[in-house]
Protein backbone atom coordinates (compact mmCIF):
# COMPACT_ATOMS: atom_id res chain seq x y z
CA UNK A 1 0.00 0.00 0.00
CA UNK A 2 1.39 3.38 -0.98
CA UNK A 3 1.70 6.08 1.65
CA UNK A 4 2.16 9.81 1.53
CA UNK A 5 3.74 11.43 4.56
CA UNK A 6 2.79 8.39 6.61
CA UNK A 7 -0.84 8.26 5.46
CA UNK A 8 -2.38 5.76 3.08
CA UNK A 9 -3.14 7.44 -0.25
CA UNK A 10 -6.44 5.55 -0.33
CA UNK A 11 -7.47 6.78 3.12
CA UNK A 12 -6.47 10.33 2.26
CA UNK A 13 -8.35 10.23 -1.04
CA UNK A 14 -11.45 8.79 0.63
CA UNK A 15 -11.41 11.57 3.26
CA UNK A 16 -11.04 14.30 0.60
CA UNK A 17 -13.91 12.89 -1.47
CA UNK A 18 -16.20 12.81 1.56
CA UNK A 19 -15.07 16.33 2.48
CA UNK A 20 -15.86 17.65 -1.03
CA UNK A 21 -19.28 15.97 -0.80
CA UNK A 22 -19.99 17.59 2.58
CA UNK A 23 -18.73 20.96 1.31
CA UNK A 24 -20.95 20.70 -1.78
CA UNK A 25 -23.98 19.77 0.31
CA UNK A 26 -23.48 22.67 2.73
CA UNK A 27 -23.16 25.22 -0.10
CA UNK A 28 -25.73 23.71 -2.50
CA UNK A 29 -23.10 22.95 -5.14
CA UNK A 30 -22.44 19.95 -7.34
CA UNK A 31 -19.39 17.87 -6.48
CA UNK A 32 -17.62 19.30 -9.54
CA UNK A 33 -18.45 22.89 -8.57
CA UNK A 34 -17.29 22.26 -5.00
CA UNK A 35 -14.01 20.68 -6.12
CA UNK A 36 -13.34 23.48 -8.62
CA UNK A 37 -14.01 26.12 -5.96
CA UNK A 38 -11.79 24.37 -3.41
CA UNK A 39 -9.04 23.99 -5.98
CA UNK A 40 -9.26 27.60 -7.20
CA UNK A 41 -9.18 29.11 -3.72
CA UNK A 42 -6.50 26.76 -2.33
CA UNK A 43 -8.72 24.68 -0.03
CA UNK A 44 -7.48 21.41 -1.55
CA UNK A 45 -3.89 22.58 -1.15
CA UNK A 46 -4.56 23.48 2.49
CA UNK A 47 -6.08 20.04 3.12
CA UNK A 48 -3.14 18.32 1.43
CA UNK A 49 -0.57 20.26 3.45
CA UNK A 50 -2.44 19.89 6.75
CA UNK A 51 -4.01 16.46 6.37
CA UNK A 52 -2.52 15.24 9.64
CA UNK A 53 -4.71 17.76 11.47
CA UNK A 54 -7.77 18.16 9.26
CA UNK A 55 -8.64 14.46 9.10
CA UNK A 56 -8.93 14.34 12.89
CA UNK A 57 -11.61 17.05 12.95
CA UNK A 58 -15.31 16.74 12.23
CA UNK A 59 -16.43 17.31 8.66
CA UNK A 60 -18.80 20.05 9.88
CA UNK A 61 -15.97 21.90 11.58
CA UNK A 62 -13.63 21.52 8.62
CA UNK A 63 -16.28 22.62 6.09
CA UNK A 64 -16.76 25.80 8.13
CA UNK A 65 -13.02 26.35 8.55
CA UNK A 66 -12.14 25.70 4.90
CA UNK A 67 -15.03 27.92 3.78
CA UNK A 68 -13.57 30.74 5.87
CA UNK A 69 -10.06 30.02 4.57
CA UNK A 70 -11.23 30.11 0.94
CA UNK A 71 -13.16 33.32 1.61
CA UNK A 72 -9.91 34.92 2.77
CA UNK A 73 -8.33 33.72 -0.49
CA UNK A 74 -11.02 35.45 -2.58
CA UNK A 75 -13.86 32.91 -2.68
CA UNK A 76 -17.23 34.31 -1.70
CA UNK A 77 -19.55 31.57 -0.41
CA UNK A 78 -21.93 31.95 2.51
Amino acid sequence: MQTYMGYSIGDKLEWVIIFVYEFAKKHNLSMKQAYNYLHRFHGIEFIDQNYGYVHTQSFTSMVNDITEYCNRKGGKLQ
